[in-house]
């Protein structure tokens, strides 16, 4: 589900997007989302960013009998927030992977509004293979990275 229209922003501090979009996640606003000012909690975006990086994870598992191996943690997270969503906005995220290397890839995430187009926050994330077993890091799946190629439509490798 490519929707061209969040590749560009009319708030001239959201960087344009490098890369098509392909996955998208709706978000169902809770009240206790929102802070004292009453306006969606910077954290909660995280939590959203979660919840859309799990639904991202299940559209291409390799391992259909296996939902949830992943085998990858979060190593790093950065986030920049352009404007305040407030109650009753409808959001998404959008969600990508922008490149993979032989033990780590990253992941772009833009939460905007449904209505408007407009960009929240803009959330980076690096995952790394990880055994769970060892507790140590591990090469990436191929399996995972294959499905992750296909399912972008380009390949992936970092520069």
């Amino acid at each position: 589900m490519k929707h061209p229209s969040y590749l560009h922003s009319d708030n001239p501090r959201v960087p344009a997007a490098k890369h098509p979009f392909v996955h998208c996640q709706s978000i169902q606003m809770r009240f206790n989302d929102l802070d004292m000012f009453g306006h969606v909690n910077n954290n909660v975006y995280l939590s959203y960013m979660d919840l859309a990086k799990i639904n991202y994870f299940r559209s291409i598992n390799p391992y259909k009998d296996r939902p949830t191996k992943v085998d990858a943690v979060v190593v790093h997270i950065d986030t920049d927030f352009y404007s305040p969503s407030y109650f009753g906005d409808e959001l998404e995220v959008w969600t990508a992977v922008t490149c993979i290397s032989k033990r780590s890839f990253h992941l772009e995430q833009r939460v905007v509004n449904a209505t408007t187009g407009e960009t929240k926050c803009i959330g980076r994330t690096v995952m790394a293979g990880f055994d769970i077993e060892t507790a140590t890091s591990k090469p990436l799946d191929p399996m995972w990275v294959d499905a992750i190629e296909a399912y972008e439509g380009h390949a992936l490798q970092c520069d």
